[in-house]
């Protein structure tokens, strides 16, 4: 009995976006350990030459550059992807400001990389047909927009709450087909989507506290959901929002 394991991930192809850093990364180190092949991508090189020396059997993945905000660069991708058991959608930046500072160019950049890019992607992929029955998808989304409403985040937390409302969409659309989608909404994650500078300390230390748990996340409690809703264990589940929020919203 001790070699049990509902989560494993033996053998699985896994497409991971985001994967230079971050929740990406550490998702990467996860589903590697559980016996995933994985092709990561990410814009930046450097970082994903980080993410694969540290997965298990590193030669047994891969990476692909490509900036997913550009129609071109989602079609080579997708053309060099045979079939898939998972896909994580990681790939996400932030700026905050006040509504009424508010401009296109920051907001049309949060929202194409946010929403747009996993959205299109998603849909090539499906119209592809690259996905294998009983796949699974999962869109790292966020409490915020979602769940919580915060001063200055309102082109982040837009974005977020599209694609939302998207994956919804595709666990509905895709369910015939035995295809599962699903997104984890993470609260605050020690990662580097805040630029240094953003918050002082001290204003990070007084945020700590509105969560029960007064800490922030880190990035391998995000992946370990991810592992989840990749893995047969939630075979059942689809449409689902997994909350990892340190109890947040309970607030």
């Amino acid at each position: 009995m001790a070699s049990y394991n509902p989560f494993t991930l033996e053998g699985k192809s896994i497409l991971i976006t985001g994967a230079a850093g971050g929740i990406g990364r550490a998702t990467a180190v996860e589903c590697a350990k559980l016996g995933a092949n994985l092709i990561l991508t990410d814009i930046n090189e450097d970082g994903l030459r980080t993410t694969l020396a540290e997965l298990e059997d590193s030669d047994l993945h891969r990476y692909i550059v490509a900036n997913l905000t550009i129609d071109e660069e989602i079609d080579r991708l997708v053309g060099e992807i045979d079939k898939l058991d998972g896909f994580v959608s990681n790939a996400g930046v932030t700026k905050p400001a006040l509504v009424k500072f508010i401009n296109r160019e920051d907001l049309e950049r949060i929202m194409s990389i946010n929403a747009m890019a996993p959205m299109f992607l998603t849909q090539r992929l499906l119209k592809k047909k690259k996905f294998v029955k009983g796949a699974s998808i999962v869109f790292t989304v966020s409490i915020g927009g979602v769940y919580t409403t915060a001063i200055a985040n309102a082109m982040y937390g837009s974005s977020k709450g599209a694609l939302q409302v998207f994956m919804k969409n595709v666990a509905l659309e895709s369910a015939v087909s035995g295809i599962r989608c699903n997104s984890v909404n993470p609260g605050m994650i020690n990662t580097g989507l805040l630029k240094p500078g953003t918050y002082s300390e001290e204003d990070r230390q007084r945020d700590m506290q509105t969560y029960p748990m007064k800490r922030y996340g880190e990035p391998r409690e995000v992946a370990l959901g991810i592992v989840y809703l990749l893995s047969d264990a939630s075979s059942f589940v689809t449409g689902h929002s997994l909350i990892i929020d340190g109890g947040k919203t309970l607030y």
